[in-house]
C-alpha cells in the first residue's frame, strides 16, 4: 500500500508540473520546432496569399474602411469623455464662500495686513536684582518669562507701544478664511450648468475699476456725476431712479466732506490739529491709516520747531574736496587739439566749461545744504531726546507699556476700603 501511494503522489505531482511546464512554454516550444518548416514552405504560403489577395485589392479597401470607423469611434469617444469631464466640473465645482469668494485666505484682522502687532506686558518676572527697566523686561520678553496682551490695529492708544511679529498670520498680513477652514472645498450641485444672468451683473457690481485718479476726478462733481450715473448706464444700461440717484449723491456729498477737510488739514495751516481730530470724528477707520493724520501732535511741532530753527542757520562752506564724484558731461578732452587752434572754438570750450563749472557748484552747494541741515536737524534731536531715553534707561517703564496686576487693584482697594472704615 505504501508503494502504490508513492507511485501515485509522484504520478500526480508528474502530471501537474507537466501541465504548468505546457501552459506556460508549450506554444513557445511549438512555435520553435514549427519554424524551420514554416521557411521551407513560405514561397508556397506567400504565393498564395497575394493571388488570394489580387482579388480583394491586397486588403486596402478594408483597411481604409476599417481606419474610418475606428477615427469616428474615437473622434466619438473623445467627444463624449469632454462634454462628461465638463458637466463634471460644473456639477463638482468649488465650494461658495462669502468670506473670501473662494480664495481661502483673508487680509489679517488682528493687523490689517502689516505682519505687525503692538502689544502690552500683562505680567513678568525678574531675575534677582533686576529692576523694572526696559532692558530687563526686554530680556524677560525674550526668554519667556512675560505675559504679553497683543492689540489689535483696530484699538489705538494714542501712545508709543512696541510691536512684534502677528501671531495670527505669522507675520506674512495673511490669515485662512475661518470659513473655510477645515472643511471639503468641494460641492456637488447643478446651479452652474447654465450660468444665469445676473451672474455678469453680480461681478460688474463688484468690479473696482484700477484708475489711479479717480479718487482725484471724483473731487468735480460733473465727473462724478459721471461715474456715479452716466457710465453704469452705458456701460450696464441700468437707469436710476431719481430717490436713487438722490440717495447716491447725498453719500457722494457725505464722502466728500473728508476729502475736502483732508485737504485744509494737509496744509498744515494754523489750527490744524483742531480740525484733524474733526476729520477723525468722520471717519476714524480711514483716518487711522491716514498718512496726513498725524498720531504724535507734541513730537511733531516740536521737529517742525527744530526744522525753522535749522532753516535759518547759516551753514558753512562747503569743503574743498566735497563733491568730487560728481560726473560731469565735459572736459577738456570733448574738443580735439585741431579744433583748439580755431579761437571761435577754443572760446566755445571755455565759455562751456565755465557754465558747466558753475552749475555744478551750485548742485553741490544745495546737496551740502541740505546734508549739513540733516545732519544738524538729527543732532538736535538727539541732544532733545537725550534726556528723555536716560530717564527711560534708569527708571522703571511707564504704564501703557506694562499693566496693573490684579494684585496690585486688590491691594489698592483693600486700603481703601480700610481706610473708609
Amino acid at each position: 500500500m505504501s508503494k502504490d501511494r508513492l507511485v501515485k503522489s509522484v504520478k500526480k505531482f508528474a502530471d501537474v508540473q507537466y501541465k504548468l511546464f505546457t501552459a506556460r512554454y508549450g506554444q513557445q516550444l511549438i512555435d520553435i520546432f514549427e519554424f524551420p518548416v514554416k521557411l521551407v514552405l513560405s514561397p508556397f504560403t506567400i504565393a498564395i496569399d497575394v493571388a488570394g489577395s489580387a482579388q480583394r485589392g491586397f486588403g486596402v479597401p478594408e483597411l481604409i474602411s476599417k481606419l474610418s470607423c475606428a477615427s469616428i469611434f474615437v473622434v466619438a469617444t473623445l467627444g463624449t469623455y469632454d462634454i462628461a469631464l465638463e458637466m463634471g466640473k460644473k456639477v463638482i465645482c468649488q465650494r461658495n464662500c462669502e468670506t473670501c469668494n473662494g480664495w481661502q485666505a483673508l487680509r489679517c484682522t488682528m493687523c490689517k495686513g502689516s505682519g505687525r502687532v503692538h502689544y502690552q506686558v500683562k505680567n513678568y518676572t525678574l531675575k534677582s536684582g533686576e529692576r523694572e527697566t526696559a532692558e530687563c523686561v526686554a530680556d524677560a520678553i525674550a526668554d519667556n518669562r512675560a505675559e504679553l496682551v497683543h492689540l489689535p490695529s483696530a484699538i489705538n492708544l494714542h501712545t508709543p507701544l512696541p510691536s512684534k511679529d502677528c501671531l495670527t498670520c505669522d507675520g506674512t498680513g495673511v490669515m485662512s478664511c475661518p470659513e473655510c477652514k477645515n472643511k471639503l472645498q468641494v460641492r456637488i450641485s447643478a446651479d452652474d450648468i447654465m450660468e444665469p444672468p445676473w451672474k455678469a451683473y453680480n461681478v460688474m457690481k463688484k468690479m473696482d475699476y484700477p484708475y489711479e485718479h479717480i479718487v482725484d476726478s471724483m473731487k468735480d462733481p460733473s465727473i462724478a456725476a459721471f461715474w456715479l450715473f452716466t457710465l453704469p448706464r452705458v456701460a450696464g444700461g441700468y437707469e436710476y431712479d431719481d430717490d436713487v440717484k438722490q440717495k447716491l449723491w447725498w453719500q457722494y456729498k457725505e464722502s466728500m466732506r473728508y476729502d475736502q477737510l483732508r485737504d485744509v488739514v494737509a496744509k498744515r495751516k494754523p489750527g490744524w490739529e483742531h480740525l484733524q481730530e474733526a476729520l477723525i470724528s468722520i471717519d476714524p477707520a480711514r483716518a487711522r491709516d491716514d498718512p496726513v493724520i498725524v498720531k504724535n501732535i507734541p513730537f511733531y511741532k516740536a521737529k517742525k520747531a527744530l526744522e525753522a530753527e535749522v532753516m535759518k542757520l547759516n551753514p558753512p562752506a562747503r569743503p574743498q574736496n566735497w563733491g568730487q564724484e560728481l560726473d560731469l558731461p565735459l572736459n577738456a578732452s570733448s574738443w580735439s587739439k585741431e579744433d583748439l587752434k580755431d579761437p571761435e572754438k577754443f572760446y566755445e570750450m571755455t565759455v562751456l566749461l565755465n557754465a558747466q563749472r558753475e552749475i555744478a557748484d551750485k548742485i553741490l552747494d544745495a546737496q551740502w545744504e541740505t546734508k549739513w541741515r540733516q545732519e544738524k536737524l538729527n543732532e538736535m534731536l538727539a541732544e532733545k531726546v537725550r534726556p528723555y531715553m536716560q530717564k527711560i534707561d534708569s527708571g522703571t517703564l511707564s504704564q501703557p507699556i506694562i499693566l496693573p496686576t490684579q494684585d496690585q487693584n486688590q491691594k489698592r482697594s483693600r486700603q481703601r476700603r480700610w481706610w473708609f472704615f
